[in-house]
């Protein structure tokens, strides 16, 4: 890590500053200013009596002998307590009349959609839901599962998944939920750290048309190891409705391989949920490590499902009524968090889709929008600028009243793509929750409340619940308002990450020896003069250009407020003279053509925006940028073609291989 006493430069300021509409205010679960300051020091000052009330609000088996045992960097939450992540998310909403209430509402990505289903639209009651995930948790009893296995799940975007993992959280086996864009080489890695013996998985997904041949991608990792012993199959795409539908070609392995239909259909839908330690493990959720190994994030039961629970009410100021959709694929941490355990733990109605977001063309999202009625909208800033991108005519002939709130995720989220959202989607009237949180926070740590925070586009604003976040230098001393440094969390929060599976020693070297004693988030960002935290990006993405240390996500930023800008990514390169330049990746906005005047233009805005030491050494027209299926710019693949002119790291998660390619052949050209 580089020094970080060395402040990171931050010139951008923002102005615009939107209240809570006071029609929203009225209805929300947090009112007012006073409710949120009172109830957040209670939180900071006095956190068991604060956790101890809030974790009431969840049904518990066996109430807690102690809400927080902090031996230092180790936290257990609520010791002695027993619970169930299932039956808090299935049973305890039957039990209060809401049986009958859609707990899924399922999209696939043609308009066929699934077997059986007779169109693309699947509605799950709470009650339907809880007797799948019993019928599926009887059958992997059959299999040999049991509390304390881990269950690897490698699946599309369809309600099978969900039910997967609530069927594993009900068993008491802990899940190890793979992203379905992941190669086989990934999933053989994931499996031999998790030590997992059995996969669900299924023949195939759709995505943009295609079908993504999941259960070839497991037979081709379970040639590189022998641990997996049974692989569960569901049929989403050998029997499609539509003859026309491409299909996917199953190899069988008999004695190995499970129909999951064949598996469920004699089962009872009587499973009782097991009673859970409140630390037992709740799941493993892989996030790729800066060393090339995956790292296996731990969370456990109580903890974890408090948090997600708290966060996903207060922060979507969730209410019966709602029709709730986060567009993230259950294979990240947002997808665990915000479609499946926080939703359903509220009782809320939660949208899926299986697909892309442009197929069969932008207006995909806006239609569903529509046709479903979605309430709160929750989306990542890339998806966001590839809508701007391609128009707001898509937006406009779509009916998006029923919108309430909106929300991103993933990243920063550059100010004007956060205008777009507020004008064009939100037609002005949605508040708009900017998250920061991470794979190994659980939950979401800072974000507006919605009836409360007046935002600025571009910042997270200020901490939820129990997070004490600062700014700081390598030494740990809290740095003064507008000075960029180190973004920390100073206590213990109940959805924090417990270690990493298998490396105990990792994880304490990782998070709690880089800004000692606190837990630090890799991040770079400040906090202007309302207290407000602006996230700058890694501390990675920083780039020293002659001395100043520059935030990525601030060029990007300047960039993207150019009208002929649609999308932006810069990285470090060497530079003889500065030690570091500025390579700026640029996608144009419909209507420009690349051209050097435009670059300079561009690297002339850089400087107005910002200062001169901003200005890009380099600025490079894309037609598109490299992301990972999750939507996230790869900009380590950017570093290694700036720096080398080759890209020689890890591409297991990229998308679309071609974009590479084509940014190589401009290289070779």
């Amino acid at each position: 890590m580089a020094d970080a006493s060395e402040a990171i430069e931050s010139s951008l300021q923002e102005r615009r500053v939107f209240p809570p509409p006071a029609e929203f205010a009225r209805h929300a679960h947090i009112k007012s200013r006073e409710e949120y300051e009172r109830l957040y020091r209670e939180s900071i000052d006095h956190p068991e009596q604060f956790w101890g009330r809030m974790a009431e609000q969840i049904p518990w088996f066996k109430k807690w002998d102690k809400v927080l045992d902090w031996q230092h960097p180790y936290a257990k939450w609520f010791v002695g307590g027993k619970l169930n992540a299932s039956y808090v998310c299935l049973d305890a909403n039957i039990e209060r009349g809401l049986g009958d209430k859609a707990a899924i509402l399922w999209e696939g990505e043609p308009e066929s959609g699934r077997p059986g289903s007779g169109g693309s639209v699947h509605r799950i009651s709470y009650r339907q839901l809880r007797d799948d995930v019993c019928r599926l948790a009887n059958g992997l009893k059959k299999l040999g599962v049991k509390k304390g296995d881990r269950v690897t799940i490698y699946m599309p975007m369809v309600p099978e998944a969900a039910i997967a993992m609530l069927a594993c959280a009900r068993l008491g086996a802990a899940h190890s939920v793979i992203f379905g864009g992941f190669s086989s080489q990934a999933i053989a890695d994931r499996v031999e750290d998790a030590k997992s013996n059995i996969i669900i998985t299924a023949d195939g997904g759709f995505r943009r048309g295609n079908v993504v041949p999941l259960k070839h991608n497991v037979d081709e990792a379970l040639k590189k190891t022998d641990r997996v012993k049974t692989v569960v199959v569901l049929q989403r795409v050998g029997a499609p409705v539509d003859p026309d539908m491409p299909r996917a070609d199953v190899n069988w392995v008999e004695g190995r391989d499970v129909w999951w239909h064949e598996l469920v259909r004699d089962q009872s839908t009587d499973c009782p949920a097991a009673p859970m330690d409140a630390e037992d493990m709740l799941f493993v959720l892989y996030t790729s490590g800066s060393t090339g190994k995956p790292k296996g994030i731990i969370h456990t039961t109580g903890g974890y499902l408090l948090g997600t629970y708290l966060s996903a009410k207060y922060v979507f100021d969730l209410h019966d009524e709602d029709i709730y959709w986060c567009s993230a694929d259950v294979g990240w941490i947002t997808g665990h968090s915000y479609v499946v355990y926080g939703p359903l733990a509220n009782g809320t109605t939660t949208l899926m889709y299986e697909g892309a977001p442009n197929y069969p063309d932008f207006s995909r999202f806006w239609s569903m929008i529509e046709r479903h009625q979605v309430t709160v909208f929750y989306t990542a800033p890339t998806a966001i600028r590839a809508f701007m991108r391609a128009g707001r005519e898509l937006v406009d002939k779509h009916d998006l009243r029923s919108l309430r709130l909106l929300g991103t995720v993933g990243e920063p989220i550059n100010p004007e793509a956060w205008m777009w959202y507020h004008e064009v989607v939100g037609g002005e009237h949605c508040p708009i929750v900017d998250t920061w949180w991470q794979t190994e926070t659980g939950g979401i740590m800072i974000t507006p409340l919605p009836g409360v925070t007046p935002t600025k586009p571009g910042t997270a604003t200020l901490p939820f619940f129990g997070v004490d976040a600062a700014i700081v230098d390598r030494k740990g001393n809290e740095l003064p308002l507008n000075q960029g440094g180190l973004l920390v969390i100073r206590k213990p929060w109940p959805s924090m990450l417990r270690g990493i599976y298998n490396d105990p020693d990792r994880y304490v070297k990782q998070y709690w020896t880089e800004v000692p004693p606190y837990y630090f988030t890799g991040d770079g960002a400040r906090r202007d003069e309302d207290g407000y935290f602006w996230i700058m990006g890694r501390v990675d993405d920083v780039i020293n250009v002659a001395g100043h240390r520059l935030g990525t996500m601030e060029i990007e930023s300047a960039l993207v407020a150019h009208d002929a800008v649609a999308e932006a990514a810069c990285v470090g390169m060497p530079h003889e003279m500065k030690g570091q330049g500025i390579a700026a990746f640029v996608t144009l906005a419909n209507g420009f053509n690349p051209s050097d005047k435009l670059k300079k233009e561009l690297t002339d805005w850089v400087g107005k925006q910002i200062g001169a030491i901003a200005k890009p050494d380099q600025v490079r027209f894309t037609p598109a940028l490299p992301k990972t299926r999750s939507g996230k710019i790869m900009r380590r693949l950017l570093k290694e073609l700036a720096t080398s002119g080759d890209v020689k790291g890890d591409v297991t998660t990229l998308e679309d291989f071609t974009v590479i390619a084509r940014l190589k052949e401009q290289d070779e050209g």
